[in-house]
């Protein structure tokens, strides 16, 4: 499943052919105007009240002029996703997204985005771009780690501090920080697992393996509908998971992969060497 891509044009071929497949146009964006209706398209996403956008308008065109971009994904009914990044440390080569987000899941809007910004951030001399994800969000998860190929070796407790968005509020903001190397896309999936180890997760049903250098961790398959539903028990998730994933990576493994039923694949691997 992976693909090398050496250059900028290729990147920029594999992108259009996203875009192309989503049935969207790809725009970066820098207009006052339209960075404005960008900026509502997070709030509905993001499901939050008028006036807590998670990026107005003004700080999107901030970061814009600042060389970062704002990528915009459009199809026959408008605005249907966008995304935003800014470049990290000189000369670190790295592009640090800040967001990205789009009303049409598992369409293939996000991938047509995060492929732009792969391709324009190639373009710019970047080797990685990095962003932040939820570890118990199992969609995000399996996107970030197998379909684009990132891996994950950093495990913060409550990165952000209380939120009060449709998706977090309630809960602590752990995130795990991705890195994707922008020479390739996409990972195998995780193989196999072993038999699961006692005890068991939050929900009753097996949680954890291990075998060799290798550690599987579950996470529930709809963490938002949880947090809606039964609070507390989201709440435990939060914890089992931080206390399997945060002691791994500070012990040396990363996050390379993800089954198709929600188990993390750790690994003391090559693919640790991460620039």
């Amino acid at each position: 499943m992976f693909t090398t891509t050496p250059s900028f044009d290729s990147a920029t071929r594999q992108a259009e052919a996203a875009a192309g497949a989503a049935g969207v146009r790809i725009e970066t964006i820098e207009a006052p105007e339209r960075l404005g209706v960008v900026s509502h398209l997070f709030a509905e996403v993001w499901g939050t009240d008028p006036g807590h956008e998670p990026f107005a308008g003004d700080v999107l065109r901030s970061l814009a002029h600042a060389g970062g971009a704002v990528h915009a994904a459009f199809g026959p009914t408008g605005l249907l996703g966008a995304s935003a990044a800014v470049f990290g440390p000189p000369r670190k080569g790295d592009l640090y997204s800040l967001i990205a987000g789009t009303t049409r899941i598992s369409q293939g809007v996000g991938y047509a985005l995060k492929l732009a910004q792969r391709a324009w951030a190639l373009e710019q001399g970047a080797r990685t771009i990095t962003w932040t994800f939820d570890p118990l969000v199992r969609r995000n998860a399996w996107f970030n780690l197998v379909k684009l190929g990132a891996v994950a070796g950093e495990y913060t407790v409550d990165f952000y501090g209380p939120m009060d968005d449709g998706f977090n509020a309630g809960d602590e903001t752990d995130r795990l920080t991705a890195v994707w190397r922008l020479d390739t896309v996409g990972s195998a999936e995780a193989p196999a697992r072993p038999e699961p180890d006692p005890p068991p997760g939050p929900d009753g049903q097996p949680f954890t393996a291990r075998d060799g250098r290798s550690l599987w961790c579950r996470v529930p398959e709809d963490i938002t509908a949880i947090r809606r539903q039964r609070p507390e028990l989201a709440l435990a998730w939060r914890t089992a998971v931080r206390d399997v994933l945060a002691d791994a990576l500070a012990d040396g493994f990363t996050a390379t992969s993800m089954t198709r039923d929600g188990w993390y694949h750790l690994t003391r691997s090559d693919r640790e060497d991460t620039p």
